[in-house]
């Protein structure tokens, strides 16, 4: 399997794509991180990749794998990445 592409490879082929410095094209992409942080609770849009959301998870009960007791889960939020279907699509291939 492919080793993940670093932050600053991802700097660099966006400056080459667009013409721009390696510092220009890390400052977009770490001002995009932070877009995301701020307007992840009303859901953020990637156009192409997918949409972060802010999920509610009811309270549940769970167990303990070593012990098998009963354990409380309380309800808590928790931040989801939902792929579009174009990223889906390019990835794994269109469904037959």
């Amino acid at each position: 399997m492919a080793k993940a592409l670093s932050k600053s490879q991802i700097a660099t082929a966006v400056a080459d794509k667009a013409g721009i410095s390696k510092k220009a094209a890390a400052e977009i992409l770490d001002y995009v991180a932070e877009l995301a942080y701020k307007n992840a609770k009303n859901s953020f849009t990637l156009p192409g990749l997918g949409k972060l959301v802010l999920v509610n998870r009811k309270a549940r009960v769970g167990r303990n794998p070593a012990t098998g007791a009963s354990i409380n889960i309380p309800a808590k939020k928790v931040v989801k990445f939902r792929v579009a279907k174009a990223a889906k699509d390019a990835i794994l291939g269109v469904k037959k």
